[in-house]
């Protein structure tokens, strides 16, 4: 389900996924399939790890990243989970052919 809620998406980003939906930052966002199609992908992250260890995982990745990197932004790219999402954000098909544990292979 996509909601709208300006104040709720970080500044700097369009949107974000909190299982199970997603949040744009403007309504005019919610027909930018790449967008959509990446926010989804997180979706299928999140309920592969039973939600609550992806968020785990996620912040303590962002960290090592941040150690790694001394950027926060590179940090933030390098993060398996948004590897994953940005490599393949553009494939509307992915999700159909995405293999169960896909964010491994971009650690």
């Amino acid at each position: 389900m996509i909601l709208i809620f300006r104040y709720l998406v970080p500044k700097g980003y369009t949107g974000i996924s909190l299982f199970p939906f997603i949040i744009l930052k403007n309504k005019q966002d919610v027909t930018n399939d790449t967008l959509i199609n990446h926010e989804k992908i997180h979706l299928k992250q999140q309920a592969e790890l039973f939600v609550i260890f992806f968020y785990l995982w996620y912040v303590l990745e962002f960290i090592m990243r941040l150690f790694q990197y001394k950027n926060w932004n590179m940090a933030y790219l390098n993060i398996s989970f948004e590897r994953e999402a940005y490599a393949n954000e553009l494939d509307l098909f992915y999700l159909k052919k995405r293999p169960k544990w896909a964010f491994f292979k971009y650690l």
